[in-house]
């Protein structure tokens, strides 16, 4: 007879564990860490293991994930996309690799090592080389439809680059890189919208919009880990099917490595625990995959799980600290974003001092107090942020947080609308706005004004240069040099900077304007269905609600930015200047001053980060590789350029310095 109290646990813990599917696989809003997560998970199966009259069909230990949601159609998969163990220490990595070698009566077999990506595992069905349809893993029996969307990952192709006769189905992770996370994030904040919990989240949600036109804004991309089946005859083995997979065009993680021993699997997970923050991607662990595909069948499943395949997780990122206040900041919205002041914690190798709160709604929720002790987390986030308080540490000195019933930068009155996340400074004249709007206003996502940074939007300022946005286009360089610390070189460089910005899509000058819900995806959307600002300009509330993705908030919100005469004012400023304000027609790639040009960079740049001169080269029509070969028509090489600059002497390639490449693009650079 099974105690009622381990009864009642049991329950308690399929309760909870459905409820955080349910938040994380249908609403893509998770309230715990993956760590969390797992130790409910274990606590269950363990209770399992140990009564196993207590194990029913509908446990979370039996199934994956949870029901497709609805607006999709469903899919059902002709075989499971099924879950893997978790090994936690290279004990319980052990203990699998003997289970496995016991079960094969004591034969060896390599093993394949993958990182595991924090992303959305989907399915792709081809029928003789043509991408037919794709679906979400959904609870691994039925998933969700999301061809449409997946059409839209250029990872993804459309028709492979081999003969494959049949019909076969490739998987992977669809991911969200955390460059273009970090970037979405800032964008949503700015816009008055909830970030995104992690990239993986953003994924996601991404995968499943009901309008792929949204998707295809977002920078998805994808790896693909293996088959589900196929009609055509495939290697006897795991590694030996990638290779394939590589050769038909699909992306595979070049980190994949084949290794003989346990010993060198376990080489690689050391050396990935330490090197995991150079990728661009999340990653909290890595599949190791016995090789030959016999193996498999040898030793089948057990549950939920195959016994041929682990996931092998890396030490959660996270420290305990005290929070030592709550900040609060002024966007350009007039939103007031709470944020962590912290005791300095090292966390994951980076001394971490503040964190993201998102809103005040987050901070009642988590239950945190100004002086708690609380865990900070950094695993596949790019912001640290408050996953919550220790209550057993508390002292009882501990405070609630309250939002100040007044800005804390001008003194004007505070406002929470009722539906909304945020509250708002409704002062319009306040300077904090100004300042976060011109620093949206100029960011890589808006006009992409080079060197237009933080101190110097700040400069300008408190110059009295800028009063309002559009004024960027009515400074001199002679205003500039009046600046402190301004050297001539960097005045010039910033007028070239202003005046290239003037080039922008209409969709980017709509997003920069920096109106309230509208975030660079809807700008997209607007831009392409009004064609210009003085058409969006009139157009009515019911007009644009009739617009898929644009509901009553955002329609609203628009209608009253351009009822505002100072906002009408500065959009004349802006048309003056000769910014972008409408449609324009397409510049095909052949006129574009790179075209046809092959480019590699390496080593250190001073004007440039890696992505953002990459970027620049492929916006100018160039494309950009990651080695040097015969086909290679620029090396642009900065400091400390490492091997590469020794094959493109080798291959005789043209090199240019930083420089040169400037000097190269002209006023286009």
């Amino acid at each position: 007879m099974v105690d009622s109290s381990v009864i009642e646990r049991v329950e308690w813990l399929r309760w909870e564990i459905n409820r955080h599917n349910y938040l994380y696989y249908v609403m893509d809003q998770p309230e715990v860490s993956d760590a969390e997560y797992d130790r409910l998970m274990r606590e269950l199966q363990s209770l399992e293991g140990q009564h196993p009259e207590l194990v029913t069909p509908q446990s979370p230990t039996q199934r994956v994930g949870a029901a497709p949601a609805e607006g999709f159609a469903e899919v059902e998969h002709p075989v499971p996309m099924l879950s893997l163990a978790n090994a936690f220490d290279e004990q319980e990595l052990q203990a699998w690799h003997r289970r496995a070698t016991n079960l094969l009566q004591g034969a060896t077999f390599d093993m394949v090592c993958e990182l595991k990506i924090d992303g959305l595992a989907v399915a792709l069905t081809y029928e003789n080389g043509r991408f037919v349809r794709g679906a979400t893993r959904g609870d691994g029996y039925r998933g969700e439809d999301v061809t449409h969307n997946l059409r839209t990952i250029r990872s993804i192709p459309l028709v492979l680059r081999g003969s494959v006769p049949g019909r076969f189905e490739a998987r992977g992770e669809v991911f969200f890189p955390m460059s273009g996370f970090q970037r979405l994030n800032e964008e949503r904040i700015a816009a008055g919208q909830a970030p995104f919990a992690n990239p993986r989240n953003a994924a996601a949600g991404a995968v499943r919009q009901l309008d792929s036109r949204i998707t295809a804004q977002r920078p998805l991309d994808i790896f693909i880990y293996g088959l589900g089946y196929s009609e055509s005859p495939v290697p006897d083995n795991h590694w030996d099917t990638l290779q394939l997979l590589m050769s038909l065009g699909f992306k595979v993680n070049p980190h994949n490595a084949l290794c003989h021993y346990l010993e060198k699997v376990e080489e690689y997970y050391k050396i990935w625990v330490e090197r995991r923050e150079e990728v661009d991607y999340g990653t909290d662990g890595m599949v190791v995959k016995i090789n030959p595909f016999e193996s498999h069948e040898r030793l089948g499943y057990v549950g939920r799980e195959p016994r041929w395949a682990v996931a092998y997780k890396f030490p959660a990122t996270q420290a305990i600290t005290r929070l030592l206040d709550i900040g609060i900041n002024v966007g350009r919205t007039g939103s007031l974003n709470p944020y962590a002041i912290l005791e300095p914690v090292n966390v994951g190798g980076v001394v971490v001092k503040q964190a993201t709160l998102h809103n005040e709604d987050d901070i009642r929720r988590k239950g945190i107090r100004v002086g708690d002790w609380v865990v900070v987390e950094r695993a596949g986030e790019v912001i640290p942020q408050v996953v919550g308080p220790v209550v057993g540490r508390r002292n009882g000195q501990e405070r609630e947080f309250t939002m100040p019933a007044s800005c804390p930068r001008c003194g004007g009155p505070i406002v929470r609308t009722e539906g909304e996340a945020m509250a708002r400074c409704t002062n319009a004249a306040c300077p904090a706005q100004l300042f976060e709007l011109l620093k949206h206003f100029v960011s890589r996502g808006g006009m992409d004004i080079e060197g237009m940074g933080e101190k110097l939007c700040l400069a300008l300022l408190e110059a009295g240069l800028v009063k309002d946005i559009a004024d960027l286009y009515y400074i001199s360089k002679e205003d500039l040099l009046k600046l402190e610390r301004m050297a001539e070189k960097s005045a010039s460089n910033i007028m070239n900077a202003i005046e290239r910005s003037k080039t922008r899509s209409f969709a980017r000058s709509l997003f920069a304007l920096g109106i309230l819900h509208i975030g660079s995806e809807t700008a997209e959307i607007l831009a392409h269905r009004f064609r210009s600002i003085d058409t969006l300009a009139t157009a009515t509330e019911e007009e644009l609600t009739v617009i898929p993705s644009i509901g009553p908030k955002i329609s609203h919100s628009i209608a009253a930015y351009f009822k505002v005469d100072s906002n009408l004012k500065i959009i004349e400023k802006l048309r003056r200047a000769g910014v972008c304000l409408e449609e324009r027609a397409p510049v095909q790639k052949a006129e574009l001053p790179l075209a046809e040009l092959q480019f590699v960079v390496t080593g250190s740049l001073v004007n440039f980060s890696r992505s953002r001169i990459e970027a620049r080269i492929k916006e100018l029509g160039g494309a950009v590789g990651s080695s040097v070969s015969r086909k290679t028509d620029y090396l642009i090489a900065g400091e400390d350029p490492g091997s590469k600059l020794a094959d493109a002497q080798r291959l005789g390639t043209r090199i240019l310095s930083e420089t040169e490449f400037l000097e190269m693009v002209g006023a286009q650079g």
